[in-house]
């Protein structure tokens, strides 16, 4: 009986503490923060030809109430070069972050691109798909 009851108590203390941590984070947002708003998060190349033009762009707007920089954005893997506006984009402003995918390989492929910022989700993924096809 004393184990039951032990093990309710702590059950009951996980429950808490868990709902706390929510409570502060959830607090923690900074309502003046920028904030992406993505078109879309994920370009479909579809089927293209071996060779072709591999470049394609991801639009965004800063709907937040501050300036947003993105400090760096990095693929998973060198075949897909990203490139990053150069200057803050100003609430309420449109950007643009341009990738070019290497279309010398044929297959099949699925990249992701990772946009660090000063947004209020600093942290943002991005996906290129599609396949190259054969000659």
């Amino acid at each position: 009986m004393k184990k039951i009851i032990t093990i309710m108590v702590l059950g009951f203390l996980t429950f808490t503490m868990n709902a706390q941590e929510k409570q502060e984070s959830e607090k923690s947002k900074d309502s003046n923060a920028p904030a992406f708003e993505f078109v879309t998060e994920v370009i479909d190349y579809g089927k293209i030809a071996l060779n072709a033009d591999g470049v394609r762009t991801f639009k965004f707007k800063n709907v937040g109430k501050s300036p947003l920089v993105i400090s760096d954005i990095k693929s998973s893997c060198g075949c897909t070069v990203p490139k990053k506006p150069t200057e803050p984009i100003m609430p309420g402003e449109s950007g643009e972050i341009e990738v070019k995918y290497a279309t010398n390989r044929p297959g099949g492929f699925s990249k992701t691109i990772t946009v660090s910022s000063n947004a209020d989700e600093p942290v943002k993924t991005l996906q290129i798909k599609g396949i190259v096809l054969k000659e």
